[in-house]
This record gives C-alpha cells, structure tokens and sequence, in this order.
C-alpha cells in the first residue's frame, strides 16, 4: 500500500463487532487505510458475520475502496478507503441482522461527503444487542442534526429476529465540518412515553406490556400506546422514551419466546429508572454513537453513566485514526464526564 496502515488487534477491549464498524468509519472519514486481525475473537462464533460484510461492502461502495478478505467467516480484513462519494445506495443483510449496525459504519462518513446521500437498508430493524430504529431516529439523529448535518430517517417495514426482512432509508445532508456540542443539562423533562409495537402477536400482550409499564413509572393513560406494524414475522419492543429539552433517551425490550411479559417489562423499566436516577443527558449505549461524531468535531464534552466497555474500546480505536485526546471523569456516585479533545 501507498500509505501507512494502521494495525488494530480485534481482540482486544470488548471484543466484538464495533472495532469493525468503528474502523471503518474512521477509516472512511480519515483516508487511512488500515489491517483489522482477530476479528471478533470475543464472541461465541469469532469472524465476520453476515450484518459486518454488508458494512465491508457498503465501506467499499460509497469510497470505491479495496479490500481483502471480505467473506463470511474472515477474521482478518485490509481495508483502503476511496473519496466517499455522496449518491443512491441499497444494501441488503440477508438475514435478521442489524441494519442500524451496518449505518453505524458508513454514516460518520457521509456527514461530511461531496454531496447527498440516500441509503436504503434491508434486515432487521428491531434486534437485541444492537440500537433499534427508533434509538436511532429519536436519540443518536437527533444530535447529530444539532451538528450541522440534516440526517432523516424513515422505516418502511420492520424487521425482527428471526425472520428479518425490515427496510428503511437514511437521508444526508452533509455539512463540511461538524459543529462541536456540550451535552451537559438534559434540560427540563417534556414527557415519558411508552409504546409497544407488536407484529403477528395477539394485541392484547402488548396492551398488557404497556399497562404494567405505565404503572410501575407512574405514567399517565395518555403517556402509553401500542401500535401494530408491518413485518414479515412475528415480534414485539416495548420502547420507554424519556423526552427532555436537550436530549431524548430510549431504552428497550424486546419479547422473546418463552420470556414473560414481566420480565419484558421490568428491563426496560429497569433501563429507564437507572437513566432518570443518574440525572444525566446521555445514557450508556448514546454515549457509544457518540464518540466518532465528536472526536470528528474536534471536541466536545458530554455527561453520561458509568462507561460501558464498549465505550472504552471506541476510545482506543478512535486514538488509532484520529489525533485528539478523551478525558473520562467520574463526578458523582452514578455520573460521568467524557471530554473530547480539549476543555
């Protein structure tokens, strides 16, 4: 290769998929080209996944890029990006896997491309371990749009494990720099609102999801909705969002076979209590998407709860492309303060 490459042990910190995903993005954003290894090592089933070679592809696509072992099973790629090139772009998972992980990848990027974008995206909309849809659309775009960017995102039809077969398209307006955020104060508390989507199930499990939440969080009868949607297959997400002046937070649950709706029920419960008992802007998995948005601003700051690994391993893997420092400071008992670049 021309330029110097970057060498990041996958292995390390976490584990998992977001030292792909983040590698990429950095990668796109930077133009350094850079050898992944040990991908996925800490998982049950180590190496590249269906969800992380739609990513590889999609990095390829938008940058006209190289790369090499991109294939199921891989645990090591080489990847040199391309000019990021805004345009039309279709990618397709295959399989329930996560779409938004797959955005995750290509959208740091796109905030800053030659032009606009539209991304459509097929596969799961609604998975457990990954942001669903509406995180996405409520929490993590609603801050970067306060960046400078215009990103607007618009579900077509949902997509739950296992059956998959979700779609929905991301519109980008970049900018050329993204403008730098304090995230400090949530601000006053506009509203606390429950949903419960449901698909191919009985209404009244989601009605009854609802209920328990809207008493266990002292919630108003108008403060809580079920809502059946379109989906290929069967599924169920109890969504808790808690609307402030500066900041949505959206935790989840996601029913399963077998797991009672009171167990549903007590973790997105349990998720929303710990958030509003912390008194902090920006819960546990926002302060993961935040990261490389603000390391790309150059700075900003913002408070959160006690980081997470995965928050500490973006950190590491943000330092390997871009040259800006993260400071994590605890300040109270249940709060945090994570200073990109300088104060």
């Amino acid at each position: 290769m021309k330029r110097n490459i970057i060498h990041i042990d996958g292995s390390f910190g976490e584990g998992g998929g977001q030292i792909l995903r983040s590698s990429l993005g950095l990668s796109l954003v930077t133009g350094k080209p850079f050898e992944l290894y040990n991908i996925r090592a800490g998982r049950k089933k180590p190496g590249i996944l269906r969800q992380h070679l739609t990513a590889v592809k999609g990095a390829v696509e938008i940058s006209g890029g190289t790369v090499t072992g991109d294939h199921i099973g891989s645990d090591r790629i080489v990847f040199e990006p391309g000019t990021v090139k805004g345009g039309s772009y279709h990618f397709s998972v295959g399989t329930a896997g996560s779409t938004t992980l797959v955005l995750q990848a290509l959208l740091p990027a796109l905030l800053t491309a030659s032009g606009e974008t539209t991304i459509t995206l097929e596969g799961g909309t609604h998975n457990p371990m990954a942001p669903p849809f509406h995180f996405l659309q409520r929490s993590f775009l609603e801050i970067i749009n306060s960046m400078g960017p215009k990103v607007s995102a618009s579900i077509k039809r949902y997509g739950f494990f296992p059956a998959g077969g979700g779609r929905f398209e991301v519109t980008v307006k970049p900018v050329d720099t993204l403008k730098r955020l304090d995230i400090l104060e949530k601000g006053e508390k506009v509203a606390c609102r429950a949903t419960a989507l449901y698909a191919k199930i009985p209404e009244e499990i989601a009605q009854s999801e609802v209920n328990l939440v809207r008493r266990r969080l002292s919630l108003e009868n108008e403060d809580i909705a079920v809502m059946e949607v379109p989906s290929p297959g069967p599924g169920n997400v109890v969504l808790v969002e808690v609307e402030s002046e500066h900041v949505t937070h959206v935790a989840t649950a996601f029913g399963e076979k077998g797991l009672s709706r009171e167990r549903v029920v007590k973790k997105v419960v349990k998720e929303t209590r710990k958030y509003l008992e912390a008194n902090v802007p920006v819960g546990e998995y926002l302060a993961d998407q935040l990261l490389i948005p603000f390391a790309m601003a150059g700075g900003g700051s913002f408070r959160t709860v006690e980081p997470s690994l995965h928050t500490k391993t973006n950190i590491e893997v943000i330092k390997e492309f871009l040259d800006i420092d993260f400071h994590v400071e605890q300040e109270t008992e249940k709060s945090w303060r994570i200073q990109a670049g300088d104060r």
